[in-house]
């Protein structure tokens, strides 16, 4: 049958696919399809294509309301936006690394961890945060048998059987809980970190040693990169060959009918061969496979991006921003970007003495009303050490995103796998975006990927 055509002529559309979440990962995963020859339709109820990748102007600056970053593991990210054309935008943040803040102080983060795990649990930095005791606590992990936290399961288990509960609650939860929106018992290690378990094994046990090898070809400051102009441009290049994007147009229901597949629509029903489900969307999966069970959907958060004309920061007293503790009841906030101070080409489009920073609040299990401009102001103020008042703001947006960082758990994992050997059966459906795939660009693209490919025809 040639692509697009559909056995039922009743209906009033006709697809060679249609994708259901204009997400990164429905972008990509429609790209696939259309350079396979395929005629893709992408629906989306939002609208703007991107998800939590999209962009917004804040004071005139054309800024990214949400993902601001990317990981480098792999050169996946940039391997793929070099295919593009957006290799030349790639850029790296300025290096000055990030602090945490505590109720006994700021200290700064360890400029070789991975996810606040110290490669160096004796380094200048971590003897700052963690403390002398805590620091030689945490050092204990490179003498401690390889037994030690073997049979952990969580990334909590396992940074507080090697290093202790200080390390844990001043470097690792603070982090775990700006990244993901969760906390670090409820993570599954292998989901949150790919490859520890392993290098955990390689190394006789030692947390460290495995950070130090999984960071041996990433210098510091080079675990995430940028995109000159913000990360928003990859949506912008991905919707230009993404076929057709049609926003404002959620999906009620997803029915099989005589040699294909019916998608319903407030405007109609929609005849396609292959439907990929790039969106959170178990009661659409439940007419495909019928699990029974939803996905973890996360905590939602709301990023409040602020621009001032504020010269004192021009110091950036936090370097590139701070990440809160659990127990520092001080600010609402759960981390500080100082977008400004992190990346040298929106400094340089900002001028001289402008600002950028960017709050993000929201917690696993908390889900109160978004802060006002006057609380955003106040836990700035206490994070940077620097006065910041209303009359410094030049402008300011709040984004709330909700379904956006599923929490990578065993209970998640083992969903994802129940979903995706329910759909091994079902060649013409695939999954795809970060509640399947795991959160941050660098899983969700080659999961798109491979989700796109897997229907084309043969």
């Amino acid at each position: 049958m040639p692509s697009g055509e559909h056995p039922d002529e009743r209906l009033g559309e006709r697809w060679g696919a249609v994708v259901v979440g204009a997400g990164v990962a429905g972008l990509v995963a429609a790209r696939e399809l259309e350079l396979a020859g395929v005629r893709t339709l992408v629906l989306d109820a939002r609208d703007a294509p991107g998800g939590a990748v999209r962009g917004h102007e804040v004071a005139g600056l054309r800024l990214d309301a949400g993902a601001e970053s990317f990981a480098t593991r792999g050169g996946v990210v940039a391997g793929y936006l070099a295919e593009l054309g957006l290799a030349d935008g790639v850029c790296a943040p300025s290096g000055l690394g990030s602090w945490v803040h505590l109720p006994s102080g700021d200290g700064p983060l360890p400029r070789t961890g991975l996810l606040g795990i110290p490669s160096a649990p004796f380094a200048s930095d971590v003897r700052r945060t963690l403390g002398p005791l805590g620091a030689a606590r945490a050092a204990l992990d490179l003498v401690l048998p390889r037994s030690v936290g073997a049979d952990a399961t969580t990334l909590g288990g396992l940074v507080r059987a090697r290093m202790g509960a200080r390390a844990l609650d001043r470097l690792v939860r603070p982090i775990v809980g700006g990244v993901h929106a969760a906390e670090p018992d409820d993570l599954a290690v292998d989901a949150v970190a790919p490859g520890l378990t392993a290098a955990v094994a390689r190394s006789r046990g030692s947390l460290a040693r495995a950070v130090r090898s999984i960071r041996a070809a990433a210098p510091a400051g080079t675990a995430v990169a940028g995109l000159t102009g913000g990360v928003h441009g990859l949506v912008d290049a991905l919707a230009e060959q993404a076929g057709e994007i049609r926003l404002r147009t959620p999906v009620s229901s997803i029915r099989r009918a005589s040699g294909g597949l019916v998608v319903t629509t407030p405007g109609g029903e929609i005849g396609t061969e292959r439907v990929v489900l790039a969106a959170p969307a178990p009661g659409l999966l439940d007419h495909l496979v019928g699990l029974g069970s939803t996905p973890d959907t996360g905590a939602a958060v709301t990023l409040v991006t602020v621009v001032l004309d504020a010269p004192a920061l021009d110091a950036a007293p936090r370097g590139t921003g701070v990440l809160v503790a659990r127990e520092a009841d001080d600010v609402q906030a759960k981390a500080l970007t100082h977008a400004t101070a992190k990346w040298p080409w929106l400094a340089a489009e900002a001028g001289a003495g402008r600002h950028v920073v960017r709050l993000s609040y929201g917690r696993a299990g908390e889900d109160g009303p978004a802060p006002d401009l006057a609380t955003a102001l106040a836990d700035a103020s206490t994070l940077l050490g620097v006065p910041l008042r209303e009359r410094d703001v030049v402008g300011h947006a709040t984004v709330r995103w909700t379904q956006a960082l599923p929490r990578p758990s065993a209970a998640h994992r083992d969903w994802v796998a129940a979903v995706r050997a329910a759909l091994a059966t079902q060649p013409d459906v695939a999954v795809a975006g970060a509640w399947v795939a795991g959160n941050g660009l660098a899983a969700v693209i080659p999961d798109a990927r491979a989700a796109g490919r897997s229907l084309v025809p043969e």
